[in-house]
């Protein structure tokens, strides 16, 4: 179910931001995909993190990804060649941007969903395993959709591709009514939801190896979002065509498959604090680079390598909330992590995108890289007890 869904997903926000850039050539104008997902998302997370935790998970999930599809198919109607005869492109993207907006409230309820989900399929003993397996079919899809999304568009066009996308959610949901409902294990149903969110929110602040572990991934990804501007680097700078945009958009994705599928016989688990640490700042270095390179084969390696690092980000991180939470709060601390990693993409999207309009493409991506690094520093010194985060020993 989520190798469908996420590659619906990845290609989707690929073909938009095709779609979008072509229309406008405008680098602001990629930066408010992002922002026009993030606002919904974290309006809605913690109030979607309550009701997650009030109520069964497969149904909310079948409820999710109905309105997916249906977002999926009016996408495909705004690509179609006829629309671009008869609209003005302006109002074309502006229905990308509402499209997008609707879809942001929709994810805020998929991620506490899925992570609260895997909770309650997945035993204790087997958590930190079930997260590098989770994560790389996060991954595997991540890989497949932006390359097939970039290669399909030379092939069958925006239009067919946007189909595609809208098969994968179908085949997403037929998958998901495979998986037996679960029980609802919050002890405290029909809690006042205001009361119940100040709870989520105070254990995840009061928990400080998990407040430290989803704050130091948000900064990260928050100045290391270069990937919103890769249709500036494939169409302007390297010069590679949609192709060469599938591979860049896909760089990053195989280097964390790889990492990932390696991470489910390596024990990560050990100086997990220094190992996060150490990780976030590799990544830094490889947007830099990145930022830096005008050989395609170089970015791309650059990109595989800044995947890689973040891989290793995601599966301590995923451990870490997986085994810290207890079953009645996965969906509101899913939900705040949502708002400080998940949302942290588009966020970084739309500064990547401001930066990008006022300081140049190339100097945004390397001034984002900087302060990866910047923020791995600071945290590695005002934390010194998360430095030495030993996961074994908790």
């Amino acid at each position: 179910m989520r190798l469908a869904i996420v590659l619906a997903w990845s290609m989707q926000f690929v073909l938009i931001e095709w779609e979008v850039y072509r229309l406008t050539k405008d680098p602001l104008s990629l930066g408010l995909i992002g922002l026009a997902e993030v606002i919904p998302a974290i309006g809605m997370a913690l109030f979607a993190g309550h009701f997650v935790d009030q109520n069964e998970k497969r149904s909310m999930l079948v409820k999710c990804f109905s309105g997916l599809a249906m977002i999926s198919i009016l996408m495909c109607v705004l690509v179609h060649p006829k629309i671009h005869d008869t609209i003005s492109k302006s109002l074309i993207v502006y229905g990308f941007y509402a499209l997008v907006f609707i879809g942001g409230i929709i994810r805020a309820f998929i991620i506490p969903s899925v992570f609260s989900l895997l909770g309650l399929i997945v035993p204790n003993a087997e958590k930190s395993n079930a997260a590098a397996w989770s994560s790389s079919t996060w991954q595997i899809a991540a890989v497949i959709g932006p390359a097939l999304a970039g290669f399909a568009i030379g092939w069958i066009g925006v239009f067919g591709s946007m189909c595609l996308v809208s098969v994968s959610i179908i085949i997403g949901i037929i998958f998901l009514l495979q998986i037996s409902k679960k029980p609802i294990l919050n002890p405290k149903l029909g809690e006042p939801i205001f009361q119940s969110l100040k709870q989520g929110i105070s254990f995840v602040f009061e928990n400080k190896t998990i407040l430290n572990a989803i704050s130091l991934d948000m900064f990260a990804v928050l100045f290391g979002g270069a990937v919103a501007l890769l249709p500036i680097f494939a169409q302007d700078i390297l010069k590679v065509g949609s192709q060469g945009f599938g591979i860049l958009r896909a760089a990053p994705a195989v280097g964390g498959l790889i990492t990932m599928l390696v991470a489910t016989h390596f024990d990560l688990n050990h100086r997990a604090g220094r190992k996060l640490l150490l990780a976030v700042f590799g990544f830094g270095i490889c947007i830099i680079v990145f930022g830096l390179s005008t050989n395609f084969w170089i970015s791309v390696i650059a990109l595989f390598m800044s995947g890689v690092t973040d891989g290793i980000s995601v599966v301590i991180r995923s451990t870490i909330l997986q085994l810290y939470t207890p079953d009645n709060m996965r969906g509101r601390v899913s939900s705040v992590n949502s708002i400080f990693v998940g949302s942290s993409n588009e966020l970084g999207a739309f500064e990547s995108g401001f930066t990008s309009k006022l300081m140049g493409t190339v100097n945004a991506v390397v001034f984002g890289g900087i302060m990866t690094l910047v923020v791995v520093g600071t945290t590695a010194f005002a934390s010194p007890k998360f430095r030495e985060l030993d996961i074994k020993n908790n």
